[in-house]
């Protein structure tokens, strides 16, 4: 798995996904979540693999600990190079999603990392404690389920890059915190509340960044690319 900037292929299907793909001449780290998986399925993943890209297999399970042990014994034989489940599943349900991802792994073949959600970067503070019941700051909540995921054996989090280095130095630095919400400066915040540059996520302690529109809904995205990775690299 490399760390490259991970741009989130949100697009309704297979058509798209190509047409933007064929645009680079390089290995690419890409998204796959839940709205292209729904529309293609699994050999949309494939496809993407025989191109030799990287994948981050965004479906976010939650649910009772077997079913999400049986889901990711599946996943885990697509090859992909990251999954992930939610931390408000529990301990227990992240500990079978391990044990299924490592089950499905084919023999010879590297198991991919897996990490968990802590909370959406959609959310709010004020949006936790009214709608979830969690009486706690947004920051001790975040900290609270990445020690979890820890606890449950996974390679890190979800997280906002204003809550990475706090998880860093209760964590470890090995312990992945995967930040979405980047955007460029000026740029549209669309859905996301808690976002940062790729400059900021490089300083606040990230370890992989996942963006979206600011690549895939530029006018080059090419040009668009090389200038995320030219701010999350350098030094």
């Amino acid at each position: 798995m490399n760390n490259k900037p991970i741009i989130a292929l949100d697009f309704p299907g297979e058509k798209e996904v190509f047409q933007f793909l064929s645009q680079f001449e390089e290995q690419l780290f890409v998204k796959v979540g839940m709205e292209l998986y729904m529309q293609e399925g699994p050999d949309i993943v494939r496809k993407i693999k025989e191109q030799g890209h990287d994948i981050f297999l965004d479906l976010k399970l939650h649910d009772i600990p077997n079913t999400v042990k049986s889901a990711m014994k599946g996943l885990a034989r697509l090859g992909v190079d990251l999954v992930n489940v939610h931390a408000a599943g529990g301990k227990n349900m992240m500990e079978g999603a391990l044990e299924g991802l490592e089950a499905g792994t084919p023999v010879g073949k590297k198991r991919a990392a897996i990490i968990a959600v802590t909370q959406l970067t959609s959310t709010t503070e004020e949006q936790m404690r009214n709608e979830q019941r969690i009486d706690l700051p947004l920051i001790d909540a975040v900290l609270h389920y990445a020690q979890l995921t820890k606890s449950a054996g996974l390679n890190g989090v979800v997280c906002s890059v204003h809550e990475a280095r706090a998880i860093a130095e209760v964590c470890g630095e090995d312990f992945l915190r995967v930040t979405p919400g980047i955007r460029m400066a000026g740029g549209e915040t669309h859905d996301q509340k808690r976002i940062a540059t790729p400059d900021g996520a490089r300083e606040d302690g990230s370890s992989l960044i996942v963006v979206g529109r600011a690549i895939t809904g530029a006018a080059n995205p090419v040009a668009a690319y090389k200038e995320v990775c030219e701010l999350w690299e350098a030094k």
